[in-house]
């Protein structure tokens, strides 16, 4: 039998690349998006479109309001999205953000008797996030397995991050191998609400410059 697995799916490329990796590895899959008020909230329907081509166990939406989080210029709407590198970290880390996350996706883990979640981070072609490095995820892991019924009683759970050392040119080589159809993704921090994407932002160029690596068009509904 497909052993289930939590799949952190926010409707970006990366994510949808994971879900159809955890599909080919015969995971039975339980997809999670989590609306937390991001101001790139056409994600969630792409999130959506994904969750039913993919044909998932179960699709849910976690809706926790992150607007508070004045400091992000992904909740904190009066704030100007960045559109040019800049050295640190950018506007658009949100605090905590990928540890809720991982929080909820592993309280659902252990609600279905599931061992695996997997996550779409990466640590090469990235903003800089420090929630996206592999010391963070094999952290959380261990934290995971110290502080769940189902690590006390002596399973393991794993945090899945297949991508961590991949850049974008070889998240998308590998999506495409796995026939992963890029244009019901949305990977834009100001995405209209039909999904067009600025091609302006940091995740925007980061996308475009892994599509123009391969010589590859990308599908994106650009401004």
């Amino acid at each position: 039998m497909s052993k289930p697995a939590v799949i952190l799916l926010s409707g970006g490329l990366d994510s949808a690349t994971v879900l159809a990796l955890a599909k080919s590895l015969d995971y039975e899959c339980y997809a999670m998006n989590i609306n937390y008020q991001q101001r790139h909230s056409a994600e969630l329907h792409y999130a959506k479109r994904l969750a039913v081509f993919y044909d998932v166990k179960e699709y849910k939406v976690v809706d926790i309001d992150l607007s508070w989080l004045s400091s992000s210029s992904l909740t904190n709407k009066s704030m100007a999205i960045p559109e040019t590198s800049s050295k640190g970290i950018p506007s658009t880390y949100v605090p905590a953000r990928n540890t809720m996350m991982m929080t909820l996706a592993l309280a659902w883990a252990e609600t279905i008797n599931s061992l695996d979640i997997f996550i779409g981070v990466n640590a090469i072609d990235y903003s800089g996030y420090p929630d996206c490095r592999e010391e963070y995820i094999s952290s959380f892991e261990k934290m995971a397995n110290l502080a769940t019924k189902t690590g006390v009683e002596g399973s393991k759970i794993s945090i899945h991050a297949p991508l961590i050392k991949m850049n974008k040119a070889e998240i998308i080589k590998l999506g495409l191998e796995h026939n992963v159809d890029y244009s019901m993704t949305v990977s834009c921090y100001q995405a209209s609400e039909d999904g067009h994407a600025c091609g302006k932002c940091d995740s925007c160029r980061l996308r475009r410059e892994g599509f123009d690596k391969l010589g590859i068009q990308d599908p994106t509904l650009y401004l």
